[in-house]
């Protein structure tokens, strides 16, 4: 059975990360034998080491080995933009619930106990790596639209941003250790309280002001958001400095893009619809249009590439 990604020219690599000879051993005859390359480490920081080295497809991790565990192993990995997105599937002969919560909230994607079926555990194996495939190429496709979006976990964990999200927050010096004592904490305590969409949140304890809006809840659980600057113009203003209009023309322009007829432009604003008509005549040859229609594309595709 094997699990190599069609039309890919290399195996995909695994992970193994247990202290235990004889798991060790059960667990590289299974992989081996679906065409799966292994490496393995024997704790936590070696398997950080590792993973900044070699980056792995997908991470077998027991919960219980010496120097450091699998639950902060997997906390550090989650905490690294360039590892966070590799699925870490946790095998350990922990059974409690308390303990199964805990690394399904550290950011583990499955949890298996030992001791583990190597069929269970390749079909397991087979499912992360198919939904780390998808979670890439839509990743791939925000990140080329340059969008500052980001997903974090109900409690609040980071768990993928796009580049321009990481720099906006490394602008505002959003640190680890102040994601730790401050950030999290802060969206965890607004997810508890089940915002909808659309609503947002403004960072707290930071010198420089960052909003957060709540795209949607993802399948797995996770939270798709969008990270806004403060300090950037948005809306009327954004169009009036990008297309050299007045005052007055950004604002029936901005109105116009979001859908609304000259005599709702009209009351929104307190002016007549015979002036709003007059503006649109001055907006349109700025903009190098012929109609409403038009106008209204040039201005959404600038808000949205400012998003």
């Amino acid at each position: 059975m094997n699990i190599r990604e069609s039309g890919s020219d290399r195996n995909d690599v695994v992970l193994v990360v247990d202290d235990s000879p004889n798991a060790l051993s059960l667990i590289n005859d299974a992989l081996e034998g679906a065409g799966l390359d292994i490496l393995v480490a024997l704790e936590g920081r070696q398997a950080l080491t590792i993973c900044k080295r070699i980056r792995p497809d997908i991470i077998l991790m027991d919960a219980v080995m010496p120097v450091m565990d699998g639950f902060d192993t997997c906390r550090m990995l989650k905490a690294d933009p360039d590892l966070a997105t590799i699925p870490v599937v946790f095998m350990t002969g922990l059974t409690d619930t308390d303990d199964i919560v805990r690394g399904l909230d550290c950011g583990g994607v499955d949890y298996l106990t030992k001791p583990i079926s190597p069929n269970e555990l390749l079909a397991r194996i087979r499912v992360h790596l198919g939904n780390a495939r998808q979670t890439s190429s839509v990743h791939s496709a925000l990140d080329s639209t340059g969008q500052h979006l980001l997903t974090v976990g109900r409690e609040g964990l980071l768990r993928w941003a796009t580049p321009r999200a990481y720099a906006l927050l490394g602008r505002a010096g959003v640190t680890e250790q102040m994601q730790e004592e401050s950030l999290i904490p802060q969206i965890s305590h607004w997810l508890s309280h089940n915002p909808l969409e659309q609503e947002r949140m403004a960072v707290k304890n930071l010198d420089y002001p960052l909003t957060l809006k709540l795209i949607g809840y993802q399948s797995n659980g996770d939270v798709l958001m969008q990270l806004i600057d403060g300090n950037k113009p948005t809306g009327a203003e954004l169009l009036r400095q990008e297309l050299e209009l007045t005052e007055r023309e950004a604002e029936v322009l901005f109105w116009l893009a979001n859908g609304k007829t000259n005599r709702d432009i009209a009351e929104i604003l307190e002016i007549s619809p015979r002036t709003i008509n007059k503006h649109l005549e001055q907006i349109f040859p700025k903009l190098g249009v012929e109609n409403r229609t038009a106008a209204a594309g040039v201005a959404l595709r600038l808000i949205a590439s400012h998003e």
